[in-house]
């Protein structure tokens, strides 16, 4: 019942759109958006009080993939499936590097095509992920069991090898992930067909070396390859890293040519109101007030955020490649948050917007969705995500991508 609400949900926001070439962010709101392109993407859902955003938000897109490639019908894939497969890999590295990593509900986009290549994937009718008698997601008391037993079995470890781990501590653990998750999953139907996660993953036809991740740094070299050098990269994945012109054209590109974008992103900023349905860099950033705070996993719609600047196009602040790298740098913009960018509209300024899919729900004015300004994406995003066709060919030959 509850996805078949969500699905009406989304056909509503789509046929809104559809019926009118202008739409805006918020009830009583003046910014007048017109539609450049706007993809398909399946229902709004909610992570709930989890870390578990990369996941959400890296499925909707491949989500929108399988919806691009042709497939009627496609199937909402297992966030959960991917958050407890990726957690026996983060387990795994953990021990090895001594607990010197990072061990935490975090992730990167790029930990599904670690999962799916390893393990496969299983749609989410088969792997909820929650228990009986749950109806949302709250990791907080499974993660602290979890975090408990990696930290006593670093205790253990003798490190001039006069107590070597027995192997027993990978079943141990994964019986903590049976117990929060649901027992895991090696054979299962669907469709009337049956399939283990590989053979579903194969079965759905991506090839998961049709995807890239880019970034914008100037600590790096441009035009190759980079470590995001970022807490939730514990499987140390790469980026290629481009000029921030090529960063947003990349992304307007792939938009324009149909398809989507995941999007990594700081959204601890003044200028980020999921309540208000906009994420804006205003010059005059005193305009807004804040009330309450964010959580911890930036799992909700967060603290209040009060100005007039969400309700009427104001002047931003022009964002440069100083600015933004100062912003990393001295660690005000920080990796908080995946979503998934599924359309780009201009305001009645000319000014680009990407609409922007969420997972915290459907509670406000565009019901999941909001409008991320050209500013604040040069600003605050830390990585995009999105198959290599979508990049333009002359950035894809400064990459050496075919």
């Amino acid at each position: 019942m509850k996805k078949t609400i969500l699905s009406f949900l989304f056909i509503g926001f789509v046929a809104v759109v559809s019926a009118q070439d202008t739409i805006t962010n918020a009830e009583n709101s003046k910014y007048r958006f017109t539609k450049v392109a706007h993809l398909d993407a399946t229902p709004v859902l909610s992570q709930g009080r989890t870390g578990t955003c990369w996941s959400f938000s890296a499925l909707s897109f491949f989500e929108s993939e399988l919806m691009r490639k042709g497939m009627k019908d496609a199937p909402i894939l297992s966030q959960m499936y991917i958050s407890r497969k990726a957690y026996e890999g983060k387990a795994e590295k953990y021990v090895r590097m001594d607990g010197k990593i990072n061990f935490s509900q975090g992730g990167a986009f790029h930990d599904i095509p670690y999962v799916i290549r390893n393990y496969g994937i299983v749609p989410q009718s088969v792997y909820t992920g929650l228990l009986p008698g749950q109806e949302t997601y709250n990791h907080s008391e499974m993660f602290s069991v979890l975090d408990g037993a990696m930290d006593g079995l670093l205790k253990y470890i003798d490190r001039k090898g006069n107590k070597p781990l027995t192997g027993a501590w990978k079943p141990a653990m994964n019986g903590i992930l049976d117990a929060y998750f649901g027992k895991d999953v090696t054979e299962f139907e669907y469709d009337g067909k049956k399939y283990t996660p590989k053979s579903f993953a194969s079965s759905l036809e991506l090839n998961m070396e049709d995807y890239v991740s880019v970034t914008s740094l100037t600590n790096h070299p441009m035009n190759s390859k980079c470590h995001l050098a970022i807490q939730d990269n514990w499987a140390w994945g790469t980026c290629y890293n481009v000029n921030l012109d090529d960063l947003m054209n990349v992304t307007v590109n792939a938009l324009k040519e149909g398809y989507t974008v995941a999007w990594g992103a700081d959204v601890s900023e003044k200028g980020f109101s999921f309540k208000n349905g906009i994420a804006i860099v205003p010059e005059d950033i005193s305009t807004v007030q804040v009330r309450g705070r964010d959580n911890k996993n930036f799992s909700d719609a967060g603290a209040d955020k009060i100005s007039n600047a969400f309700l009427e196009p104001v002047k931003e602040l022009e964002i440069t490649a100083e600015i933004r790298q100062e912003g990393y740098d001295n660690k005000t913009t920080t990796d908080d948050h995946g979503m998934h960018i599924v359309g780009l509209y201009t305001d009645q300024n000319g000014k680009n917007y990407f609409l922007v899919k969420n997972s915290w729900g459907t509670g406000n004015y565009p019901e999941g969705f909001f409008y991320v300004s050209e500013n604040y994406f040069k600003y605050k995003t830390i990585n995009v995500f999105l198959h290599k066709d979508g990049i333009s060919k002359d950035v894809k030959k400064k990459l050496g991508l075919k």
